[in-house]
């Protein structure tokens, strides 16, 4: 497990890449079909993420099932200044793929199937000033990513209501590098004291959501969807470099948690050509994000104690609401478009250079036809927060003090739906 868990994680990092975005940093949406529409899907059953958005969705999928495969492409504008930095940037390019099917049985009561996904991570990489005794040009990186695998099933209880739920695994990888004072640690005589440090973790946990979609009448359902929260013991090494005594590898343990969320949503045609949809989800951030514990043990040097380190995030629960809108045209093709609000999760005080999940707006556009056996769609979802401002930063050291933050994403989908 352990080997195929260090494969997996090589291909997640070669894949995310530069990585932030949506609530906190969680995607918007996982399907370009969803991204379109806002990404409104819990009410929906038409693409492949719904093991991922509302399980229950499978049983009402057309047909005999469904085989999605696509992605989106983020590219990525963070910015940041201080007064050692007055203006600095990072950009990156980043492609998200994703992969759900979808099988029925033959009364098409019961239908079964798998989705694998990347819906949350970060990533940031800064060259910038830092402070005494890390003077000069310093790495200020981030890495952080969330991999879905979600085997599921629904069942058709009535012609009206569906019932589902997935049970998989997680993976999550973990990276820190950069100038970092010790926060809050067994020695209380250490807080404060400057490191540079290059962390990486690595672990999986199982996870599970349930979900539930009613069809109120002829042209209105609604869907209900719960997600289990992702708690990681990660392991790993890091490297700590303390001015006068050099530089240590310790082995590492650190606890992360992503957070459950909780979802309600409703599709409604106005007519045969015309759906609007909206779903509301809630992020439990602040059970997850609240602070990060970090063990470091066994260091290969001596005068380097084991050290216990909660770096505190605070981050406070969001609820985002997604608006969306469809049109069939005369020929079929279809056009989408949709907003998205939540706001921003993370306090000013704990707000850093290494995590930008700062991101309040989002509206999008999609297009989508067909062509021979397949139901091919594009989407654009454009993100943006706004100016984050950090008086005195609750993070020791002051690195972050008097700083400010801003970010943009511009989001490109393409997907192909092949129907059994």
């Amino acid at each position: 497990m352990q080997r195929w868990t260090a494969i997996f994680t090589g291909i997640v990092c070669v894949v995310l890449g530069d990585f932030a975005a949506a609530d906190g940093i969680h995607l918007n949406g996982l399907s370009p079909r969803s991204l379109g529409r806002g990404g409104t899907n819990i009410a929906h059953a038409d693409n492949g993420a719904l093991f991922f958005d509302n399980p229950a969705a499978a049983a009402f999928v057309s047909g005999d099932g469904l085989f999605d495969v696509g992605g989106n492409v983020l590219f990525m504008d963070f910015r940041y200044s201080d007064p050692d930095n007055p203006s600095v940037s990072d950009f990156g390019i980043t492609p998200l793929p994703s992969m759900g099917l979808v099988r029925k049985s033959e009364d098409e009561r019961f239908a079964y199937g798998i989705g694998i996904y990347a819906p949350a991570g970060f990533s940031e990489s800064w060259e910038m000033q830092g402070q005494f005794p890390y003077g000069g040009e310093q790495t200020y990186k981030s890495f952080g990513s969330l991999i879905k695998i979600m085997p599921g099933a629904a069942y058709k209880v009535t012609d009206r209501l569906s019932i589902g739920g997935t049970f998989g695994m997680a993976i999550s990888h973990e990276e820190l590098e950069g100038p970092y004072y010790l926060q809050n640690t067994n020695f209380p005589l250490l807080n404060g004291v400057p490191t540079r440090i290059d962390l990486q973790a690595t672990g999986a946990t199982p996870i599970y959501s349930l979900g539930l979609q009613y069809k109120l009448t002829e042209v209105t359902t609604v869907g209900v969807t719960y997600q289990s929260e992702s708690r990681f013991d990660l392991e790993g090494n890091t490297l700590v470099d303390i001015p006068g005594l050099g530089q240590a590898r310790y082995d590492t343990h650190m606890k992360m948690t992503w957070p459950r969320t909780l979802g309600f949503g409703v599709r409604h045609e106005l007519c045969p050509h015309r759906i609007i949809s909206s779903d509301i989800v809630w992020y439990n951030w602040s059970a997850a994000f609240d602070e990060l514990g970090i063990t470091l043990t066994d260091a290969d040097r001596l005068l380097f104690p084991n050290i216990t380190e909660e770096l505190p995030l605070h981050w406070r629960d969001t609820v985002s609401v997604k608006l969306g809108y469809e049109q069939i045209l005369s020929n079929g093709h279809i056009v989408r478009t949709g907003y998205v609000y939540h706001r921003n999760p993370i306090p000013a005080g704990t707000q850093t250079p290494y995590i930008q999940g700062i991101f309040e707006h989002a509206v999008s556009l999609g297009y989508g036809f067909k062509w021979r056996n397949w139901e091919l769609d594009a989407s654009y979802m454009f993100l943006w927060s706004p100016k984050v401002s950090v008086g005195t930063s609750d993070i020791l050291g002051g690195d972050f003090d008097n700083s400010t933050d801003q970010a943009f994403i511009h989001a490109l989908g393409a997907s192909a739906i092949y129907r059994y």
